[in-house]
């Protein structure tokens, strides 16, 4: 026995692997095949894989500018060219930096202690955005402050604390049609691709026409003109910077290498380094002397002076209504949704549709969201990059643990996570946006009744650029059409109906169970002195499935990863030949 399997069985027989259910610790419901080293290996797969959120989170808050004050003027409408202005949104950059990764460690620790879920949490992607271009707008273009969109954040996490008490948001994540929880998050990985796509926080291959709204980008900085590009396509190298970091992170994810894509967002930030090259991040100007000097420190606490406590609660206004109702019904189909896909793809996922320990995760997410608007930043949500971690081997809060502690060394190299321009980091976007859209093929197709207010509500999100619109899309046209087909089979006494063989039954399982929280049973079975029998909410889908290694099963058309008890599709391979992996 090597040292290696003397300290999985160490921990595994001591009180903490009894707490996270590790095998063989002897706790009421042991989690197959779990082992202290691979929960830690999962968890550190799982940072480097959404490390990238420390950078980018930073430089898309920061484009709300933050506490800083510029009186736009005609020529420069959005201080663009005030290099006053811009040096103290770079600063907020700078303080966002570590904001972000404060956040994101107490966040992943509290769903890793309470919620015992492989899951990493973080200022969410597409929220951060809703934050940004949304509600305040590109350098506070909008009529909402930043000050007053953090207290609507903080004032949301409240909220949310008390609808996960009572069990509203699991209500929520159980009611919702199967066909548009999966659209979700296929719908918020082509809202990310977008992002990823422009010029602000990506590669700038797509900016913006007079005539047809998007165009072909790729244009010098020199030859944008109000965010027009007015000649020059294609000219810029920083885009084919940006361009060569998604092949690269590509070409490593077909090769399973772990950590693809902060690999590939370290070279090309790297790349864009030096001074004396053209895509350099650091050019030779006021602004970029600064940022330069900055990043030589390499190793630096930077204060939180400019967002840390920065809510203004102002409730006689109609903006600040505006922010807190506009957040409310936002992350409430955003995170629930995110959440839920990510614990669906883990095996954490019961029959009527809710997850293990939902009510300890919304919780820990809520607060995380509190926490998160006191320093500065948008709310929080599961990361679809948690999925590397449970391809890992991660059933338990361990490895969200081991996902806290990599973003507190970061903590310490935030002089280096400043330096990422948007051209490196926006390909991560991009690879993201196609992963969270893999899920497209669970979607059932053969009924138009699913199918359309699917496709609704994925194709909603990126052309309005709102996740809460294509969400609320998919499930008025889901409410419409199938109410109309309803009605017409209830008039007609059933003479007027469509084929409903193909219909995708998800309110069986939905409804066949009670909506009253655990916590409200157990406490009236005690008032009423009678046993207290727990409600069948942990007949989870990794429950059925073998320790054994998956199988590769080959087929003519396509090649999925099978686990060898279920037969259930995980993840698809490239591997050509039938083994064990």
């Amino acid at each position: 026995m090597g040292w290696i399997d003397r300290l999985n069985d160490y921990v595994a027989h001591s009180k903490v692997g009894k707490y996270f259910q590790l095998e063989h610790s002897g706790a009421k419901r042991e989690r197959k095949g779990t082992k202290f080293s691979t929960e830690i290996r999962a968890g550190f797969t799982t940072f480097f894989a959404m490390a990238y959120i420390i950078s980018v989170n930073a430089s898309i808050i920061s484009d709300s500018g933050g506490t800083c004050v510029c009186e736009p003027t005609e020529a420069d409408p959005v201080c663009d060219l005030n290099e006053d202005y811009m040096a103290c949104v770079y600063q907020i950059k700078l303080e966002m930096i570590m904001a972000t990764a404060l956040i994101s460690m107490i966040a992943s620790s509290l769903v890793g202690v309470f919620a015992n879920l492989p899951i990493g949490l973080a200022p969410g992607m597409g929220l951060n955005a809703y934050f940004t271009y949304t509600v305040v707008g590109y350098h506070g273009s909008k009529n909402v402050s930043y000050e007053t969109a953090l207290a609507a954040v903080f004032i949301e996490g409240f909220i949310f604390l008390a609808l996960s008490i009572f069990g509203l948001r699991q209500w929520l994540a159980r009611v919702i049609p199967m066909s548009i929880k999966v659209a979700m998050g296929c719908g918020i990985g082509l809202y990310l691709c977008f992002i990823g796509l422009q010029r602000s926080a990506g590669i700038g291959l797509v900016t913006l026409d007079a005539s047809t709204l998007v165009t072909l980008g790729g244009c010098p900085p020199e030859n944008i003109v109000e965010g027009v590009c007015t000649g020059g396509h294609m000219e810029n190298g920083r885009t084919y910077m940006g361009l060569l970091g998604l092949v690269i992170m590509a070409i490593l994810l077909l090769y399973r290498v772990r950590g693809a894509i902060l690999i590939a967002i370290l070279f090309v930030a790297i790349t864009s380094w030096p001074r004396v090259n053209s895509v350099t991040y650091f050019p030779y100007t006021p602004q970029g002397d600064m940022m330069f000097d900055y990043f030589k420190k390499v190793v630096s606490v930077q204060g939180l002076g400019n967002v840390a406590g920065k809510l203004h609660f102002d409730l006689s206004t109609k903006e600040f209504w505006i922010a807190l109702i506009t957040f409310l019904y936002v992350d409430i189909m955003d995170t629930t949704g995110t959440m839920y896909s990510m614990a669906r793809y883990g095996g954490f996922c019961d029959k009527s549709g809710d997850f293990e320990h939902s009510t300890y995760a919304f919780m820990s997410d809520a607060v995380a969201v509190t926490v998160g608007s006191c320093l500065g930043s948008s709310p929080c949500t599961a990361y679809v990059e948690s999925g590397a971690g449970i391809a890992e081997g991660g059933r338990t809060g361990i490895t969200a643990l081991a996902i806290a502690f990599g973003f507190f060394i970061s903590i310490f190299f935030s002089p280096i996570f400043a330096s990422f321009p948007p051209w490196s980091t926006g390909p991560a976007l991009i690879v993201v946006g196609s992963m969270m859209l893999s899920g497209v093929r669970n979607v059932n197709w053969d009924y138009p009744g699913d199918a359309i207010p699917a496709f609704i509500t994925m194709a909603v999100m990126p052309f309005t650029y709102s996740i809460a619109y294509g969400i609320i899309g998919g499930l008025f046209s889901y409410a419409i059409i199938n109410g109309v087909v309803w009605i017409f089979d209830k008039v007609s006494g059933g003479r007027i109906k469509p084929d409903y063989s193909k219909r995708e039954d998800w309110w069986t399982a939905a409804f066949g169970r009670t909506f009253t929280p655990t916590w409200m049973l157990y406490l009236a079975a005690k008032i009423k002195g009678v046993p207290f029998e727990r409600p069948d909410e942990y007949d989870f889908e990794y429950d059925n499935k073998s320790t054994e290694a998956p199988v590769v099963v080959t087929s003519e058309k396509n090649e999925f990863t099978s686990d060898s008890s279920s037969g259930e599709n995980l993840v698809e391979t490239t591997t050509i030949k039938s083994n064990k992996l």
